[in-house]
């Protein structure tokens, strides 16, 4: 949202421009700096980076000399929608699609011991990476995927044949089934999966994140992964930092 604000913003100061007459240069010039001002509104490098270029790599890409100039204006809506198919409104405050990297939970089985047939829940699952990472190290588990979003929901369980893959809201889902949760989301997330897992998981079970630790508990145990992500691992009942 900050994004499509500050792209509205630039091209509406664009075209002000230009019917006032200031000039195509000055119009330009003031466009985009407004967009790179409005870049901090992002909070990471990457995000400040596409805010900033949105307003003259549109500019640009409707220039004649790019032979777009006469190009209709329903085919930008394309992405969008797809984005909108892969990427529901409702869950724009989760995390957008991060795939667990090959062989990051290899050492999870040695810190987090699960008996054969386990459910484990991969809270999230996307295109399925998680789960075939999962497998590698309950290879006996019975192994369950949560997607909201449909086609990523429908790829993951061809993906997957081995798993059960259902499309739902892994925070309307019941955990309280599972023996081991599973997540790769945002650090804003983290304090809402913290409140579901001690309110729904069973002593005994297990809240693993993938990079970003739950800064309310107090870890049972953590490890770097292969590639430099953290896996951080907290056991039901949790306990909390001194202070919390």
């Amino acid at each position: 949202m900050p994004a499509l604000g500050a792209w509205a913003l630039a091209w509406g100061l664009y075209r002000g421009a230009l019917t006032l007459e200031w000039g195509q240069s000055t119009a330009v010039g003031i466009a985009s700096a407004v967009g790179v001002a409005l870049s901090l509104w992002g909070n990471s490098w990457w995000r400040r980076v596409l805010i900033a270029l949105g307003f003259p790599l549109s500019l640009a890409l409707t220039l004649p000399s790019f032979g777009l100039a006469t190009f209709p204006a329903w085919p930008w809506l394309v992405p969008l929608v797809m984005l909108l198919m892969v990427y529901p409104v409702n869950v724009w405050r989760d995390a957008p699609y991060f795939p667990t990297p090959d062989g990051a939970l290899l050492e999870l089985a040695q810190w987090a011991p699960l008996p054969p047939r386990a459910m484990v829940l991969d809270a999230g699952c996307g295109l399925g990476n998680g789960l075939k990472a999962l497998r590698s190290a309950y290879p006996q588990g019975q192994l369950h995927g949560l997607e909201w979003s449909w086609p990523l929901c429908w790829t993951a369980a061809l993906r997957c044949p081995w798993a059960t893959v259902h499309r739902g809201d892994i925070w309307q889902a019941d955990w309280s089934g599972y023996d081991l949760v599973y997540m790769f989301q945002r650090p804003e997330s983290m304090p809402r999966a913290v409140a579901k897992a001690r309110t729904e998981l069973r002593a005994g079970a297990w809240l693993v994140s993938l990079e970003f630790g739950a800064t309310e508990l107090t870890p049972n145990a953590h490890y770097r992964a292969p590639g430099g992500k953290m896996v951080w691992l907290y056991l039901a009942p949790f306990t909390v930092p001194n202070g919390v």
